[in-house]
């Protein structure tokens, strides 16, 4: 099956796409058949950033070609007028923006939230050692009557250890 896909050639990092007619079992950058135009994604300023001869398309889908996804936005994008470009890109940019605006926006809102959380941490250690030392005095006091039911079994203790050794 002949498919229109794009060809990536350019430098790393930097690429230059040639819009070709290709057979769908050749590789990507390998053989083809007509090159159609191009499409330069990188173009700033003055530099084109499209080219498609739209006759030599429409003469091939006619012949049965398929167009890749990519392919086929592109080919929608160079139909439009100048003036219908321009708003698009516009509106892109715009949609982008706000996202932007919207993950800093999140981002100052977390930082503000972490902030509060380590205020409270500061503070309540602060707090926590008076309530500290009441229960501390309490254990104190009730240490004696502790200690003095914990006598009577350690006396008993060892009379059944020796009962035990007896019996041995």
């Amino acid at each position: 099956m002949v498919i229109i896909r794009l060809a990536r050639s350019g430098a790393k990092k930097n690429p230059y796409y040639n819009i070709t007619v290709a057979d769908e079992r050749k590789p990507r950058d390998g053989a083809f058949i007509e090159r159609l135009g191009f499409f330069n994604p990188t173009a700033q300023g003055q530099e084109e950033r499209l080219r498609i001869n739209l006759e030599k398309v429409d003469q091939w889908v006619a012949k049965g070609a398929q167009l890749s996804e990519r392919v086929a936005s592109l080919v929608k994008e160079a139909k439009l007028t100048p003036e219908e470009l321009e708003t698009k890109l516009a509106a892109k940019k715009a949609k982008q923006d706000a996202k932007k605006e919207a993950i800093a926006k999140k981002l100052a809102e977390e930082a503000a939230a972490k902030a509060l959380e380590e205020e409270a941490t500061e503070e309540a250690p602060v707090e926590e050692a008076p309530v500290e030392e009441a229960p501390a005095e309490e254990a104190a006091e009730e240490a004696p009557a502790e200690e003095a039911a914990e006598e009577a079994p350690v006396e008993e203790a060892p009379a059944e250890e020796a009962s035990e050794d007896e019996k041995k």
